[in-house]
């Protein structure tokens, strides 16, 4: 056996996790992704999806998606740097611009790329990165391969931020990168204050928008116009594969900004253009959620009728106050034994440990769409409820 296979064939996490029968990822899925899906034959009903406007499989943006494909074809053959920009590109960018309060905006393959190509490419060597310690790890990615010094805070600790902050050079960049909702336990940044300390020390503030959208702000737009500071924050950053229903990313801003991004953002500029099916998906779910506010309204109402549901039941929680539920158990084994039997029970549900959150922070991250109903919310609390007394995590 050759040295790289030798070293890697001592990692054997996974197929202990299968040997004990609670092994919990790549369950395959041979249905649309809504509230209910098929797995192995049998209806599950789906907890685990991002995509919390539910648009993913609505008629009218499969419509465009094949339209799209028949007129562009399957793919761009290049990146948007060369041969890869076609007009629709263009016009999903300058509806994004409008939709976000932007000067303007460039969409990415992927959001991680956005995340990626950003974070690693806007400040030099005698500049500051702060973030979050529970920012994505596309944001840390992007840092770690940034020449930038790396200040962490403290999570949503405002305090921390600030101590930080008083360590920087006054003369020199400083950008502040945060989720504006927390992918894994649901909870949202204090944007508000963050914008008041940037102003305070003349720094620049980037949110991740990627689970907001869709969820808070007037047509859905997130959490910084929710919390009205959208012109305070100078990159927004989304995504197309969770409210959006389609694939790729986007990056909001002026254009001082964008003309530096498209000429030095490796993400950006070597991986082929997003395909025009992807493309005409976001641009048809973006329309729909500016003229449809039923959908966010929809999505409220089953997240407020789970969140107090869990809490009546015990269960802990946290500081969430989204569709992001975080259901914490603190125990591996337990999280994945817990969710292999909840999928037994017709319950799709995604199991989060480490490195996605701490070790003693593992949890259920359960996920709700707009097209879910009351009763598949009260279905799913039951069968939830029950499986967690069953392994002692609530009483």
């Amino acid at each position: 056996m050759k040295p790289l296979q030798a070293k890697l064939s001592q990692y054997t996490a996974p197929q202990e996790a299968k040997a004990a029968g609670i092994y919990p990822y790549f369950r395959a899925i041979s249905s649309e992704q809504d509230p209910e899906v098929i797995i192995d034959g049998q209806k599950v009903l789906m907890f685990g999806s991002n995509c919390y406007t539910g648009l993913v499989n609505d008629p009218r943006i499969k419509e465009a998606a094949i339209e799209a494909t028949k007129k562009y074809g399957t793919g761009c053959a290049g990146s948007p740097f060369l041969n890869g920009t076609l007009d629709l590109h263009k016009e999903l960018e300058a509806r994004l611009a409008e939709y976000m309060g932007k000067e303007d905006v460039m969409i990415y393959s992927t959001g991680f790329g956005v995340n990626l190509g950003v974070v690693s490419s806007l400040t030099g060597r005698e500049d500051y990165i702060l973030w979050d310690e529970q920012d994505h790890a596309s944001i840390i990615e992007g840092r770690r391969l940034s020449f930038s010094q790396s200040l962490k805070y403290k999570h949503n600790d405002m305090a921390s931020l600030e101590k930080q902050l008083q360590k920087c050079d006054p003369d020199k960049v400083k950008l502040i990168v945060t989720d504006g909702v927390f992918s894994m336990e649901g909870d949202v940044a204090d944007v508000k204050t963050i914008t008041e300390l940037a102003k305070k020390y003349n720094a620049n503030v980037m949110v991740d928008e990627a689970h907001g959208i869709g969820v808070f702000g007037p047509g859905g737009r997130g959490v910084c116009h929710h919390y009205g500071v959208a012109d305070d924050v100078d990159l927004i950053m989304g995504t197309f594969s969770k409210s959006f229903a389609s694939l790729g990313g986007f990056i909001a801003t002026d254009k001082e900004i964008t003309n530096f991004l498209r000429h030095h953002s490796r993400s950006y500029i070597f991986t082929a253009s997003i395909t025009p099916a992807s493309t005409a998906a976001a641009l048809k779910a973006m329309e729909i959620m500016e003229k449809e506010p039923e959908i966010q309204e929809n999505l409220w109402k089953v997240t407020n009728r789970a969140l107090d549901g869990f809490r009546a039941a015990g269960f802990e929680i946290g500081n969430t106050s989204t569709p992001i539920i975080p259901l914490f158990i603190r125990d591996n084994n337990k999280t994945f034994a817990i969710t292999t039997e909840l999928l037994h029970e017709g319950i799709f549900v995604n199991p989060v440990v480490s490195p996605a959150v701490a070790p003693q922070d593992t949890l259920i991250r359960f996920s709700l769409m707009a097209t879910h109903t009351p009763e598949q919310v009260d279905y799913a609390l039951d069968k939830i409820t029950k499986v967690f007394k069953k392994y002692e995590v609530i009483q």
